[in-house]
């Protein structure tokens, strides 16, 4: 079985990943796209390889050879655009973060689930190699009861009004700033490792930037089995990060670079080391999960509670307390 795809949205992510693994990945067939610059959607089409083009994303809903539906959109458009796919009977995979609140999330569920369709979040980083081995650690009780896990994800940020990515600093659009854009990423990275979460304390602020939305946040986490987490995410920052560190009553895992899969595992006072680098397409893994579960009837990897989840953290986040201007 080979699924059809089709695509809404034209931003960068679609051009470096997106597009290459619905067109590229294992029984995937990119049919066609929509971009709502009707003077490029052509060439945005020929561009990325698909066979048919359409100005508004609800005619291409319409495609009768299209199976399921990538959904690539600022974050404000999710809830519409897959509930509408959904529909028109097409399985959802929206990108992260799923919505702007708990309660699109529920519609999303909701209409896909009223459909008989399959929904999928974008949160590839669950599929990647090394996150699996160190659940693969910590199930295993190999660095002893998990303590206090750490993660750090800073990436310089500070679009001028007008550049394509712009839209991320606009809260009516995203959501929020680096919390919402991609410590979404980290948040359920933590909740796969180490489970539901009891408590969240945080501190949203904007230290150096003028925006709508904050350039800093750290969330603290209290999870349900006792482990204590933190999640410090900025655009201000000159140096990147992009660090997981757990540590537990007999060891830890440190991870210096979560994209590049290096870590090193300490037991006892020993160390050694592991590499386990992810897909060369980050998203490919993730479409090629959904195309599995869509297949064989079964939950993808990362389903609509997942994203759902994620969203009532980051709605605590935001929440408690108010950000600080």
């Amino acid at each position: 079985m080979s699924l059809s795809w089709g695509l809404i949205g034209a931003g960068d992510i679609v051009r470096k990943r997106v597009a290459d693994a619905l067109r590229n990945g294992t029984a995937c067939d990119l049919v066609a796209v929509s971009r709502a610059d009707a003077d490029r959607v052509e060439a945005f089409g020929r561009e990325v390889g698909a066979r048919r083009w359409y100005a508004h994303w609800r005619d291409l809903l319409t495609d009768p050879d299209i199976d399921a539906v990538y959904v690539a959109t600022p974050v404000h458009l999710h809830a519409e655009q897959a509930i509408a796919a959904a529909g028109a009977g097409k399985h959802v995979l929206c990108e992260k973060p799923m919505a702007m609140n708990v309660a699109e999330c529920d519609r999303m569920i909701a209409a896909c689930r009223a459909a008989g369709v399959t929904l999928g979040i974008a949160y590839y980083r669950h599929l990647y190699p090394v996150v699996a081995r160190v659940k693969q650690v910590l199930d295993a009780g190999e660095i002893g009861t998990p303590v206090f896990a750490q993660m750090m994800a800073f990436e310089p940020f500070d679009p001028q009004p007008g550049e394509p990515r712009s839209w991320l600093l606009q809260r009516s659009e995203s959501g929020g700033g680096p919390m919402a854009d991609f410590g979404c990423h980290r948040l359920e990275v933590l909740l796969h490792l180490l489970g539901p979460v009891r408590r969240v304390t945080s501190v949203v602020s904007t230290v150096a930037l003028k925006r709508d939305v904050e350039d800093t946040a750290t969330a603290l986490l209290q999870f349900e089995r006792g482990a204590t987490g933190m999640l410090a995410v900025t655009h201000a920052a000159a140096d990147r990060q992009d660090t997981l560190d757990l540590f537990g009553t007999r060891g830890s895992v440190r991870i210096s670079s979560l994209n590049t899969g290096d870590m090193t595992i300490r037991v006892d006072g020993v160390d050694r080391a592991e590499s386990l680098p992810p897909a060369r397409n980050l998203h490919a893994p993730l479409v090629d999960d959904f195309v599995e579960a869509v297949r064989t009837h079964r939950a993808p990897a990362v389903g609509g509670d997942v994203g759902r989840t994620v969203a009532a953290l980051q709605e605590a986040i935001y929440a408690d307390p108010p950000p600080v201007r």
